[in-house]
């Protein structure tokens, strides 16, 4: 996995291995939740900026949409991404 980081120093490389084998199961859980909402702001910050003032029920549903695929989307919240546009 990390092999392919091709910018990072081999040491410091080492390192951060050795930091997340050295991390507890709880704290590795909460870099990856910390992560997953650092990634989510992000994909609400760029949905705001294309989609402008929406409900916070429709920013949700396309936040939801990049993860699920069109027919689930339909099937669970009657919300089809090609039709609201993506």
């Amino acid at each position: 996995m990390f092999s392919k980081v091709r910018d990072t120093s081999p040491h410091i490389q080492k390192m951060l291995i050795a930091g997340y084998r050295g991390m507890s199961p709880q704290q590795k859980f909460r870099r990856v939740s910390e992560l997953t909402l650092a990634v989510q702001q992000l994909a609400l910050a760029r949905i705001r900026k294309q989609y402008g003032l929406c409900s916070e029920r429709e920013e949700h549903l396309r936040l939801a949409s990049l993860r699920l695929d069109r027919e689930t989307m339909i099937q669970v919240f009657q919300w089809d991404p090609r039709k609201e546009g993506y």
